[in-house]
């Protein structure tokens, strides 16, 4: 049986949020890192008279993540989810789940999944724990010419909460067929903030109000947002976020983490 709302069996997972994108799961004895972008707040030329602009620091060096079992990274065109710092720690990471472009462009243990395929991660004691890459639309629909390839993912398993880790994506649409395919969710961790930039005529990533929609799409028990902060280019922020949910009454749900807190979910 898979983990999820209604299994009956023990579960916990533990989310640490670094900044951005940047996070540490553990669950069922792994740690997953999501988006390596670890460097000093600084900006980054991305185009004629254009910059995406860092605002913090992440809360952990690289140095100091200890073991990583495999990285989660939603893709490795923009910055803000793979950095300079961030490229390099992939070259020592033991195993990096991504999309089919980002492989080819990527040195190190980089595997490719195709949307709707999985991994299974070995945990320690037995068992796995199942990575399904999931699609992601980083934009209003029509705008992946310009944004690329990104993915999201869900991990479930035995004794495991079933997990959705968003990536980049603007899409409700989206969410739909994944809530179809692995709906209710215990925990969404939901890339937010409302990004906007010059070249597209749109939001990047979820809006507050999008994130409240997913959730109840979702059916989630638990919201953790990312990636609403650290960068300049988000328009809305943990503010915004709370003020949604809390008009939505899902305010019991939401789980809001700055920069080096961390959250502790169990079953029950």
């Amino acid at each position: 049986m898979m983990g999820g709302v209604n299994d009956t069996s023990t579960w916990a997972i533990d989310v640490h949020a670094l900044g951005g994108p940047t996070s540490v799961i553990e669950v069922a004895g792994l740690r997953l890192l999501t988006d390596p972008a670890f460097d000093e707040p600084r900006e980054y030329p991305i185009g004629p008279g254009r910059v995406l602009v860092k605002t913090a620091p992440t809360a952990l060096s690289p140095a100091q993540l200890g073991r990583i079992d495999a990285v989660l990274l939603t893709h490795d065109q923009h910055v803000d989810n793979l950095d300079v710092s961030g490229r390099a720690y992939l070259a020592e990471a033991p195993l990096v789940l991504t999309t089919a472009s980002a492989a080819g462009r990527l040195p190190g243990a980089i595997t490719a999944v195709a949307p709707w395929e999985h991994v299974d991660l070995p945990r320690p004691g037995g068992g796995t724990v199942r990575v399904t890459r999931v699609p992601a639309l980083h934009g209003p629909e029509g705008s992946e010419p310009v944004v690329g390839e990104v993915a999201g993912f869900v991990l479930t398993g035995d004794g495991v909460p079933t997990t959705y880790v968003s990536g980049d994506n603007a899409s409700l649409r989206i969410v739909r067929e994944i809530a179809e395919r692995f709906g209710p969710v215990d925990v969404a961790i939901l890339f937010a903030g409302a990004a906007r930039t010059a070249l597209v005529d749109g939001f990047l990533t979820l809006t507050s109000a999008d994130a409240v929609e997913a959730a109840e799409i979702l059916q989630a028990g638990r919201v953790v947002p990312l990636h609403y902060d650290s960068w300049a280019h988000f328009t809305e922020g943990g503010d915004d976020l709370r003020e949604a949910f809390t008009r939505a009454g899902l305010a019991g749900r939401l789980i809001l983490l700055a920069p080096g807190e961390s959250t502790s979910i169990t079953s029950g």
